[in-house]
């Protein structure tokens, strides 16, 4: 069968529209990213639609507990999940092998001191009363930031989980009390200061910013982007985390969060 000039012409403008307008057909590639409820969740809720232009479709799942998306990201559940600091992951995979890695920092939920009585750390007097959590994580998180703020010292390699029989130094003779970690924001009436965590300080009407020392947003309790470990150099890792650490995103979470949570990279 012979094609005229025309229908060939005409079929040739087809073809080349179909090619043209291919990629916008094109779908995106989907991820899987478990999340804990409130701002974990919420902020993915923003990076959605910044990692759609970027080519990713996230379908974010909300998991009321800190034990199920390890367990669903290393089953091939999910592709990520952004809920957990580094401590909490490294003994995650200790203690039940799990092959998942770090790729990028998202939050942090700063624990810090606070006082009613003094204005700035610098006020506090030698001797002074300090309250601190008494669990272990918690506990030893507020005496990392008094080591970091040279406050004081403890030994060396104590980890993540440092005690009060751990402090080494303690120039100024603080004398620091242990309590229940939601009791605390109720000392500061009694003790020239508390450490108390975010989620606390905020129940008790208390502005983390007027926190008068801080962990810094970097630091080793910031939350992490998690992916398993065969998955760590692909393509879309790198596409999800540069969607997170957008301008926008900061922004986002500086508004919402009021300084209760901090963008931590």
């Amino acid at each position: 069968m012979t094609i005229s000039l025309s229908r060939r012409a005409a079929i040739a403008a087809g073809f080349s529209l179909a090619l043209a307008a291919g990629p916008a057909f094109a779908q995106n590639q989907v991820i899987r990213i478990g999340a804990t409820p409130g701002p974990h969740a919420e902020i993915l809720e923003k990076v959605k639609p910044i990692a759609a232009q970027k080519g990713l479709d996230l379908k974010i799942t909300e998991f009321s507990d800190y034990v199920v998306p390890n367990q669903a990201l290393d089953a091939g559940e999910l592709e990520a999940n952004s809920f957990q600091h580094e401590p909490y992951l490294d003994n995650q995979v200790k203690d039940r092998g799990y092959k998942i890695v770090k790729v990028g920092l998202t939050v942090n939920f700063p624990i810090g001191i606070y006082s009613s009585k003094y204005k700035s750390w610098a006020e506090i007097p030698e001797g002074a009363t300090i309250a601190i959590p008494n669990d272990p994580t918690n506990g030893g998180r507020v005496l990392l930031l008094l080591q970091d703020k040279g406050v004081i010292k403890l030994k060396d390699g104590v980890g993540f989980k440092p005690t009060v029989a751990d402090i080494t130094a303690n120039p100024k003779k603080f004398k620091i009390i242990e309590l229940e970690a939601a009791q605390t924001p109720r000392s500061l009436a009694d003790v020239a200061a508390a450490a108390i965590n975010t989620n606390y300080a905020v129940d008790a009407k208390i502005d983390p910013a007027s926190a008068i020392l801080r962990e810094d947003a970097k630091g080793p309790y910031a939350n992490l982007v998690v992916v398993r470990a065969a998955d760590k150099d692909k393509p879309w890792v790198k596409t999800l985390l540069e969607a997170y650490h957008s301008p926008e995103i900061k922004s986002f979470i500086a508004e919402r969060y009021k300084g209760a949570v901090l963008a931590g990279w």
